[in-house]
């Protein structure tokens, strides 16, 4: 995996890392209720039911950077972001921010939630078409203060 090859090669060099941030599915949202799926029921109780916003997402370990990250998308007003600390069982370790933990490294992943959200993930009915680039774009926008703010 190329992100574990580059988080390793960071830490044989010593390099020290404010963060890093993991773009894991950035791009279907749906408004329809109901459309947000969770790999936990009581989930349900603290994220909203219709798969139109963002999650920042990670561990414990993370959660400072999953914090500051989340307000400064926030700052930004251009996609509704909620934040997810727990245990990588939750589905915040399926990403390349996985690597950099075995590195030692703070990283977080930036996600629509995938399958949780999108029932063609990965499959043959998983085409561009279904993007909704301009909340897609308003992701990267909100990424703008993240950058500037780390």
């Amino acid at each position: 995996m190329g992100s574990y090859v580059h988080a390793q090669s960071l830490l044989k060099q010593g390099v020290k890392l404010k963060g890093m941030i993991s773009l894991e599915m950035i791009g279907y949202f749906s408004d329809e209720p109901g459309s947000q799926g969770f790999p936990l029921e009581a989930l349900r109780l603290l994220y909203p039911s219709q798969g139109n916003f963002i999650v920042v997402a990670g561990t414990l370990k993370n959660r400072k950077l999953i914090k500051k990250i989340k307000t400064l998308m926030q700052s930004a007003r251009t996609i509704p972001t909620y934040s997810l600390c727990g245990p990588a069982d939750f589905g915040s370790g399926l990403s390349d921010n996985w690597s950099y933990w075995q590195a030692g490294y703070d990283a977080v992943m930036l996600t629509d939630s995938a399958f949780y959200r999108n029932r063609n993930y990965h499959t043959e009915q998983d085409t561009p078409d279904r993007l909704d680039y301009k909340r897609m774009a308003q992701v990267v926008e909100a990424l703008v203060p993240v950058v500037m703010g780390l």
